[in-house]
């Protein structure tokens, strides 16, 4: 068994044989390691981390940040022998709008844009022509005053030694939306919240989900003037969209760091079944995915995901890495807020979230479509009294899309149906027989028995 904060070099290779499984259920192991990004060093092994596109873009590059050499060894006592210097020298994101110039008018321009021709008729003698290159550019400094009042970092005991994360404020009564991995097997007594400007506050858990990996925890006494982020919309992202991480990487409180949205509807998977900070993880996290270019470090798990105006539209929750690297490679992934949203909204209510349910068991298949062949989820047996049955589904159908989005694998069919409300209907596009046809299913409420 892993020692805590010992990171392992290595996952198991997938499973090739084609074993069904509930949709709430994998049947197959992981394929590249990923690591959620908190408790400054903490590892999470086994998860699927899809192999980016080649298209993927960065974000724009801006001056690095270096940690002043008083905190380079962590901001505070976290897994003893976790965070090291190598750790803390990982590679930032960092980024920013185009460079400037200034002219004789003080009005920005960029170098390989200004002019040195002659001025036109009507203009200063002498004076430089200015074109603006991209004025609707983000205000990145404007974003960050706006974003950090309310993104707190999140720090307690756990079996074995401390731990940290991040959270997001989401209203005035002290609520604070986060990972269900960051809080998991706290000591009771010892979640500590430290907001922006410094001022600790002890809080207590509301509710945890783990299947979505999302907790909520609750601020005992919150002031006043806590600023709850203001919510987007993760339904309306595109690919190529900019946004801004902040949170708590390495015990750095507030640290900003900006990208692009890199993709959308990216199906990842985490978790396995080790015993991790005293208690043992029997369910992966499937997740529909936000895939940013923003950086995420261990410690940033919890905290936002904005766009350019400070929206939130994500939770921060895990990165892909490789073997020899744990750290930030520029593929993060986070939790789209319109699913984050509706599940906080249920551990308030009452500590617990309710799941769709389809009632299949799954494998990964393809099916001939056309002159073409198609990846998809083929359903290997249908429950009965559940919606998939209730819809027509048969064993041996490959689904290909959710609402017309593709769906390539069977992680990806489980984590689109994790992402949806109970009582939703849904489209699913099928192929039986070679031929392609629409299915309707109006999902149900996940019985406790499935698993």
């Amino acid at each position: 068994m892993t020692q805590p904060g010992t990171p392992t070099g290595s996952t198991t290779p997938p499973t090739t044989s084609p074993a069904p499984a509930e949709t709430d259920h994998p049947i197959s192991e992981p394929t590249a390691p990923l690591w959620f990004g908190d408790r400054s060093g903490q590892r999470y092994p086994g998860a699927t981390a899809p192999t980016p596109p080649s298209w993927a873009g960065s974000g724009p590059a801006a001056p690095p940040t270096t940690p002043p050499s008083s905190q380079s060894s962590g901001a505070r006592r976290v897994w003893p022998a976790v965070l090291t210097a190598s750790l803390l020298s990982a590679a930032l994101a960092s980024g920013g709008t185009y460079a400037t110039v200034r002219a004789a008018d003080g009005n920005a321009t960029s170098p390989s844009t200004a002019s040195s021709a002659a001025s036109p008729a009507g203009s200063s003698a002498g004076a430089q022509q200015i074109r603006q290159v991209n004025p609707n550019a983000p205000d990145w400094t404007a974003t960050a005053a706006t974003v950090t009042p309310s993104v707190v970092a999140i720090s307690l005991q756990v079996q074995g030694g401390s731990a940290q994360g991040s959270g997001v404020v989401i209203d005035s009564s002290g609520h604070i939306l986060t990972n269900n991995h960051v809080v998991d097997g706290a000591v009771e007594g010892t979640i500590e919240v430290t907001l922006a400007d410094g001022r600790k506050y002890p809080a207590t858990v509301a509710g945890t989900d783990p299947s979505t990996d999302l907790a909520v925890i609750t601020v005992k006494n919150p002031p006043s003037d806590m600023k709850a982020i203001a919510m987007g919309d993760s339904d309306a992202l595109k690919v190529g969209d900019p946004v801004m991480a902040v949170g708590n990487p390495l015990g750095l409180a507030s640290t900003v760091t900006t990208g692009i949205v890199s993709a959308l509807n990216r199906p990842v998977t985490t978790g396995d079944s080790q015993a991790q900070y005293g208690q043992q993880q029997t369910e992966p996290v499937y997740t529909n995915a936000i895939q940013t270019s923003a950086a995420i470090n261990p410690g940033n798990s919890g905290g936002a995901l904005v766009d350019a105006n400070g929206k939130l539209i994500g939770i921060n929750s895990s990165i892909a890495s490789t073997g020899s690297n744990s750290g930030n490679i520029g593929i993060g992934f986070a939790i789209p807020v319109v699913e984050a949203q509706a599940i906080a909204t249920q551990l308030i209510a009452s500590g617990k979230a309710q799941h769709a349910y389809l009632g299949v068991t799954l494998r990964d298949g393809e099916a001939t479509d056309g002159s073409s062949t198609r990846a998809g989820a083929q359903v290997g047996e249908v429950s009965p009294n559940t919606p998939a049955q209730a819809a027509g589904l048969r064993a041996g159908d490959v689904v290909i899309a959710v609402d017309g989005t593709p769906v390539e694998s069977r992680d990806s069919l489980i984590a689109k149906i994790r992402a949806e409300q109970v009582g939703s209907t849904v489209k699913l596009t099928v192929i039986r027989g070679g031929a392609r046809q629409d299915v309707s299913v109006t999902l149900a409420v996940r019985p406790a028995t499935a698993g």
